[in-house]
C-alpha cells in the first residue's frame, strides 16, 4: 500500500462553477483509476444527473448498542433538495426530521418537538477561492446545496471529504463491489490524520465504495481493529429520476414552534 500524494483540487472545476460546469473527467477507464483521478471524478459527481433519488441506510455500534437512522434525498439543479430523516426503531409517529430548500430559503421542521424554522440560504464566504491561496485551503461550491456535516452532503459532494479526510491518510483502491445495483470501486484509507479524536488510532481505517459511472459515494465504512463501527449504505440510488409535480413541497403542522 502506498501513501496518497496531497490532493488538493476540491475547488479547482474546469470551468466557472455553475449550471454549465461539466465534469472533468467525463467517464473512468474499465481499469482501475489512480488516487488522483478517482478524487476529481468523484468531485463532480453531481453533475452528472439532473434529478436524483436516493436512499441512505446508517448502522452504527457504539456504547449503546447498535442502531440505525434513514436518510431520503430528493434531489432537481438547480438548487431543490429534501432530505427526510427518521429512525425506524422510534416508530412513526413524529419520528422524523426534514430538511428543505429552493436554493434561496431553507426551510426544517422537527416532528418529535414541533419545531420549524425558515432562513435564507448559507452564503459563501468572500475569498474562499482566491488564486492566491492554496489549493487545500478551498472549498467546493456545489450546484444544489444540502445540509451540512451529513450523509447525503458527504455522499453527493464528496469533494471535500477526499481533500480533508482521505488525502491524508493512506489510500488503496482495493477492487471493486455492487451497491444498489450499481458497479463500484472500493477504496480504503488507513489511519487519515483529519478525524474527530475517537478516530484518532492506529488501527481506524474508512473504507467506501464510488460509483463507478456517477462518482458519488454509495457506501461508507468505518472500523475499529477488526470491529465495524459504521456502515452507511445506498439502499436505493436513482439518478435522473422522474419528480413528481409535489417532490419539494412540505407544509408545517399548525402546532409547529418556529425558533426563527
Amino acid at each position: 500500500m502506498s501513501a496518497t500524494r496531497i490532493w488538493d483540487r476540491a475547488a479547482a472545476l474546469p470551468v466557472p462553477a455553475g449550471a454549465s460546469a461539466r465534469p472533468e473527467i467525463v467517464a473512468l477507464r474499465d481499469e482501475l483509476p489512480s488516487i488522483e483521478a478517482l478524487f476529481t471524478f468523484m468531485r463532480d459527481a453531481e453533475r452528472r444527473f439532473r434529478t436524483l433519488r436516493m436512499r441512505i441506510e446508517e448502522h452504527t455500534t457504539t456504547a449503546r448498542g447498535e442502531g440505525l437512522v434513514v436518510s431520503e434525498l430528493t434531489l432537481a439543479h438547480p438548487g431543490q433538495a429534501k432530505v427526510l430523516t427518521s429512525t425506524p426503531a422510534n416508530g412513526t409517529a413524529g419520528n422524523y426530521e426534514v430538511w428543505i430548500s429552493d436554493g434561496e430559503t431553507v426551510r426544517t421542521f422537527a416532528a418529535s418537538r414541533r419545531v420549524g424554522t425558515r432562513r435564507p440560504v448559507r452564503r459563501r464566504v468572500r475569498g474562499l477561492n482566491d488564486d492566491d491561496l492554496p489549493g487545500w485551503t478551498k472549498v467546493y461550491e456545489p450546484l444544489t446545496q444540502l445540509p451540512t456535516e451529513t450523509l447525503p452532503e458527504l455522499f453527493i459532494h464528496p469533494a471535500g471529504y477526499c481533500q480533508n479526510v482521505l488525502a491524508t491518510g493512506a489510500c488503496e483502491i482495493t477492487g471493486s463491489m455492487h451497491v444498489a445495483g450499481r458497479e463500484a470501486f472500493v477504496l480504503e484509507c488507513a489511519h487519515p490524520r483529519t478525524i474527530e479524536r475517537v478516530g484518532d488510532r492506529p488501527d481506524f481505517v474508512i473504507r467506501i465504495a464510488v460509483d463507478r459511472r456517477d462518482g458519488v459515494i454509495l457506501r461508507l465504512e468505518e472500523s475499529m481493529g477488526d470491529t465495524v463501527t459504521r456502515d452507511a449504505v445506498a439502499a436505493s440510488y436513482q439518478p435522473d429520476a422522474p419528480l413528481g409535480p409535489d417532490a419539494f413541497t412540505f407544509e408545517f403542522p399548525s402546532d409547529t414552534t418556529f425558533v426563527y
